[in-house]
């Protein structure tokens, strides 16, 4: 379908490219706030990167799709606005915690809604790569090799990242869940 919106908007019907925005907008912005993790900052780079994709769609060559050329525009605004305004994240864990599958099962069996607020807030706290690779392979269901095609990173960058941003992620989640608990009670 996107081959047939592409064509169309190369021979001149420019509204066409709305159904494009409209299909990719929001993982666009779930990737850009994943490196980013500011919501302004993320919305400058999806209009940069719709910007620069109708300005440079005759460049498009087809070899891969459509989602994978466009995000990796995404990616690379959201690391030259980081750049840009020289923010620094620090990788939160050096070592792998110990953690109880008891404080994991309780995150679990939490409603829908709180595990994605949870989880959303991990992904704030995360390094920019790792919270990426966790949206991309998880939330988005790409393959690690369609992570290569979209980030440029090998196999094997990719599958460290995922371990560490798994470890990660266990970490930061349980610390959240035992600093709301204790808010709570």
């Amino acid at each position: 379908m996107d081959e047939i919106y592409i064509q169309r908007i190369l021979k001149g019907d420019h509204q066409v490219f709305r159904q494009l925005i409209a299909k990719y907008k929001d993982m666009a912005y779930s990737i850009a706030i994943s490196v980013v993790k500011d919501e302004f900052y993320a919305e400058e780079v999806i209009q940069l990167s719709f910007l620069i994709a109708f300005n440079k769609l005759s460049s498009f060559k087809g070899i891969a799709k459509f989602s994978t050329w466009f995000y990796r525009i995404v990616i690379n605004e959201s690391f030259k606005i980081l750049k840009k305004n020289k923010t620094e994240f620090i990788d939160f864990v050096d070592t792998i915690p110990d953690i109880s599958s008891d404080k994991i099962q309780e995150i679990l069996n939490l409603e829908l809604d709180d595990q994605k607020y949870y989880i959303n807030e991990a992904l704030k706290r995360m390094s920019p790569k790792e919270s990426l690779a966790l949206r991309l392979f998880y939330l988005d269901q790409n393959s690690v090799e369609e992570i290569c095609s979209i980030t440029g990173w090998t196999p094997s960058k990719i599958k460290v990242i995922l371990f560490r941003a798994r470890t990660d992620l266990k970490y930061i989640l349980t610390n959240i869940f035992k600093l709301d608990k204790k808010v709570l009670y």
